[in-house]
C-alpha cells in the first residue's frame, strides 16, 4: 500500500518547484516541513532569467513577472571611489532579464501554483528517519499535533537544506569547509538617491590592502528597499556558538539579531552617499560554507539545493541551482512513475546535476574570494550569462543523443544546450506573432521540425510519423516552416492513417531560423526542462529513424 508517489522533505523554493514539476505531470506528492509557518525573511532574493524560463514552462512565471523588480546591474564603490557601472544586460532574444524577489514571495508564488492542484504543505512535520527497498521508501514523520506516523511512497526527494536530515539518514559525504567571517543581514530602506535596479557593492581596504569592511545591498519590490549584507561588529559574533561537530555553519544564526543602529553605522561609513536606514522588518546573523555532496542519490532517496550543495551568495546562484535540481529530477520521476522510462533514467540526475553544483560551489568561492561577479575574467557577455545559468548544459550526459546532429555553428545550440526562445512565430489563426516557448508551456517532451521546401516538408511529416509510431502517438510535435518557402503555406500536416496532424507555424522573422542554425529538414527534440535532447539534420529516412530511436530510447521504454 502506497500512500504517495513521492515525498518531498522540505518547503522551501526548491522543494515546492519539485512539487509543481511532479503535480503538473500528474504525479502525486506529499510535502513536509518542520516549520510551522513561511519564514518572513528576504533571505534568497536573485530569480535568475533560466529560473523564470523553467516557471515558463511549467505555466507559473506570470505571478513572479508581477512581484518581482528587475536587476538592471551593480554600483561599486572602493575606498569612497565609484569604479566603473556593471550593467547585467543579456542578448535581446533572451525572453527575461535578471530579477529580485523576496524568497518569501517566491514560496507564495509557488505554493499559490499548488493549491490549484488541490496540493498544500504540511507545516510542523518534521521527518524522523526512513528506510526503503526495492519497491518504496517508509518514512517515519512526527505531526504538528505530536502524532507520530510512517509514510509509504515510491520515491523520497530531501530539499530540506544545509541541515538535512534526508541527506544524513543517506550517509553521504559533504565535504568542503568554513569562511570564517560572519555577516549581519537585513532588509531596510534608505533614503538616498541612487539608480532604482541597481544593487550596490561598497569596500573599504585596510593598509594591506585586503577588504576590512563591505556592504553589500540587492534591491528589493518596495520604495528604495534593499536587502544588506555587512560583516558583523564584534559584540553580535555568534562565533562561540559555532557548529557543533558534524554540523554546519551555514546560513541564519540563532544568535543576538543586529539592530538597526548597527545597520547605520555600517551605512555612515561606506554608504556613496549620506542616507538613514529605516523601517527594518527583519535581521540576522549569518555564516557561509562551501560544500557539496558525493552523490545525488541512493537507491529511492534524492538530494536537491541546499541539501546537495552551499556555497557563498555571490551572483545568486544557489536558490537558483536547486530549483533547476528539483525540475530536473520531477520530470524524471514523472516518466518513472508512469511507467514508460528507460530503467537507468534516473541515473542520469547525478550524472547531469553534480557536475552543475560542483562548478557552481567552485565559481562562487572564487568570486566571494576575489570581491565579486565583475571580477570574472571572461568576456562580460558570457559573465552575464554563465550568471543567468543560461551556459549550463549535458553535452556529454547520458540523455544526450549526438547521432544524425551534423555539424553546428558555434552560435546555435547542439545537442545538450538549451533551447534559446525565439519570437515572430505565426499562424493563420493567431493574430499577433507567437515564442517559441509560447508553443512548449506546460508540456514534457516535444519534437519540433522545420522545412524550408515541399521537399523538406515531406521529410518531416515522415519523421512525426516515425516517432509518434515510436511512442505510441505520446510525443506532442509541431512544425516551424520558413516565412518564404512553400512549406509556409500549409495549415496541417497529415501523420499517419489515425487522424492525426502536425501544425505548422511560419518563422516570419527568421528569428528560428538564425538561433537554431537550421537548413532543409530538421528535426529538434526539446525536453521538459528546456535542453536539446538531439539536434537532427537531413531527416533522410534510414538515418533517422535509429537517431531518433536513439534519442527517444535514452529516456523512454520503446
Amino acid at each position: 500500500m502506497v500512500d504517495t508517489d513521492v515525498l518531498i522533505v522540505g518547503a522551501g523554493p526548491v522543494g515546492l518547484t519539485a512539487a509543481a514539476e511532479l503535480r503538473r505531470q500528474g504525479v502525486t506528492c506529499r510535502i513536509i516541513d518542520r516549520l510551522p509557518a513561511r519564514l518572513p525573511y528576504a533571505k534568497a532574493v536573485g530569480v535568475q532569467p533560466r529560473t523564470l524560463e523553467v516557471w515558463d514552462r511549467m505555466g507559473m512565471v506570470r505571478a513572479a513577472l508581477e512581484a518581482a523588480v528587475p536587476l538592471r546591474g551593480q554600483l561599486t564603490y572602493a575606498d569612497g571611489v565609484e569604479q566603473a557601472r556593471f550593467e547585467m544586460r543579456l542578448p535581446p532574444e533572451v525572453p527575461y532579464g535578471f530579477a529580485a524577489l523576496p524568497q518569501y514571495d517566491t514560496e507564495r508564488i509557488i505554493e499559490e501554483h499548488l493549491a490549484r492542484f488541490g496540493t498544500g504543505i504540511e507545516r510542523g512535520t518534521e521527518l524522523l528517519g526512513f528506510t526503503q527497498d526495492e519497491d518504496g521508501v517508509v518514512s517515519r514523520i512526527v505531526t504538528a499535533s505530536g502524532a507520530r506516523e510512517e509514510v509509504r511512497s515510491r520515491f523520497l526527494v530531501g530539499c530540506d537544506g544545509a541541515h538535512s536530515s534526508v541527506r544524513k539518514g543517506l550517509g553521504l559525504t559533504f565535504e568542503g569547509g568554513a569562511f570564517p567571517e560572519e555577516y549581519m543581514l537585513a532588509d531596510v530602506e534608505v533614503d538616498w538617491n541612487l539608480p532604482e535596479g541597481y544593487g550596490v557593492r561598497s569596500m573599504h581596504h585596510g593598509a594591506d590592502g585586503r577588504i576590512d569592511d563591505a556592504l553589500v545591498c540587492v534591491p528589493l519590490p518596495g520604495e528604495r528597499r534593499y536587502r544588506m549584507s555587512m560583516l558583523v561588529p564584534p559584540e553580535l559574533s555568534t562565533k562561540a556558538e559555532n557548529a557543533a561537530p558534524g554540523e554546519t555553519a551555514h546560513g541564519l544564526e540563532g544568535g543576538r539579531a543586529p539592530r538597526l543602529e548597527h545597520i547605520q553605522a555600517v551605512v555612515d561609513r561606506l554608504s556613496p552617499e549620506p542616507a538613514n536606514a529605516s523601517a527594518m522588518r527583519w535581521s540576522s546573523v549569518f555564516r557561509i560554507s562551501h560544500r557539496l555532496v558525493d552523490r545525488y542519490s541512493v537507491g529511492r532517496v534524492f538530494v536537491a539545493g541546499d541539501a546537495a550543495h552551499i556555497h557563498p551568495p555571490t551572483g545568486a546562484q544557489g536558490m537558483n541551482t536547486g530549483i533547476q535540481d528539483a525540475c530536473n529530477l520531477a520530470w524524471k520521476l514523472a516518466i518513472v512513475l508512469d511507467g514508460g522510462a528507460h530503467p537507468r533514467l534516473l541515473d542520469s540526475y547525478d550524472a547531469e546535476r553534480r557536475p552543475v553544483g560542483e562548478e557552481v560551489v567552485g565559481r562562487t568561492v572564487r568570486h566571494a574570494t576575489a570581491g565579486g561577479v565583475q571580477t570574472a575574467t571572461d568576456d562580460r557577455t558570457t559573465v552575464m550569462l554563465r550568471e543567468a545559468q543560461l551556459l549550463v548544459a549535458y553535452p556529454d550526459g547520458p540523455l544526450t543523443a549526438t547521432n544524425g546532429a551534423g555539424p553546428t555553428d558555434a552560435d546555435c545550440p547542439g545537442p545538450g544546450d538549451r533551447a534559446p526562445d525565439c519570437r515572430g512565430l505565426t499562424t493563420s489563426l493567431a493574430m499577433t506573432p507567437l515564442r517559441l516557448y509560447d508553443l512548449l508551456r506546460d508540456r514534457g517532451h516535444v519534437l519540433v521540425l522545420h522545412a524550408d521546401s515541399a521537399d523538406a516538408l515531406t521529410a518531416c511529416r515522415d519523421t512525426a510519423a516515425t516517432a509518434d509510431r515510436l511512442t505510441g502517438g505520446t510525443l506532442p510535435a509541431f512544425l516551424v516552416a520558413a516565412g518564404d518557402s512553400d512549406a509556409a503555406q500549409a495549415v496541417h500536416v497529415p501523420v499517419g492513417a489515425n487522424g492525426r496532424h502536425l501544425p505548422v507555424f511560419r518563422d516570419e522573422a527568421g528569428e528560428f531560423a538564425r538561433l537554431y542554425g537550421v537548413k532543409g529538414a530538421m528535426a529538434f527534440l526539446i525536453r521538459p526542462d528546456g535542453y536539446l535532447a538531439a539536434r537532427l539534420t537531413g531527416l533522410a529516412a534510414a538515418e533517422t529513424e535509429p537517431a531518433l530511436t536513439d534519442a527517444l530510447g535514452r529516456v523512454f521504454r520503446l
